[in-house]
């Protein structure tokens, strides 16, 4: 893919700001390579001052695998949010189950990991996606899940 074909969907923080509800310390994606309408790539930059590894753990700082699952959620929420042309209706995308998770190998600090999400199943209200996170292609973490599109609380 040439830079021009990619320059058109990728996002920066303030658009990804501007398409998920998350913020710091939920926001787990930093960037978006690519969102079409069937798939993202996206990547989370894994870095030793997040909170979570002063607990998880102490001498040997991994990324919990639930943190990896939420990020390549927030960017299925990308995904669909663009994808079924909601952005800027208000329209939030909330989990409501995983399944299938696998975890195949740590995630430590100092990694780029790249987030890849695309539709299984495609509706207006709930949507189906598989997820797989790597590190330069190596696959830590594969899952589905599924979210549902509603409006946002008090509207």
């Amino acid at each position: 893919m040439s830079d021009e074909a990619s320059a058109g969907s990728a996002y920066d923080i303030p658009k990804i700001l501007a398409a998920l509800p998350h913020r710091y310390p939920m926001l787990l994606v930093d960037r978006v390579i690519e969102v079409g309408e069937e798939a993202i790539t996206a990547v989370k930059a894994v870095s030793f001052n997040e909170g979570f590894f002063q607990g998880h753990f102490p001498g040997r700082p991994i990324m919990p695998g639930v943190l990896q699952v939420e990020a390549l959620a927030q960017a299925a929420g990308i995904l669909a949010i663009e994808s079924l042309g909601l952005a800027g209706s208000g329209k939030l995308v909330y989990f409501m189950a995983i399944e299938e998770a696998k975890f195949r190998a740590p995630v430590e600090p100092g990694v780029l990991l790249t987030l890849e999400a695309g539709f299984v199943q495609k509706r207006s209200r709930v949507c189906k996606f598989w997820g797989r996170a790597s590190i330069e292609g190596k696959v830590t973490c594969e899952v589905q899940f599924t979210a549902m599109i509603a409006d946002a609380p008090g509207t």
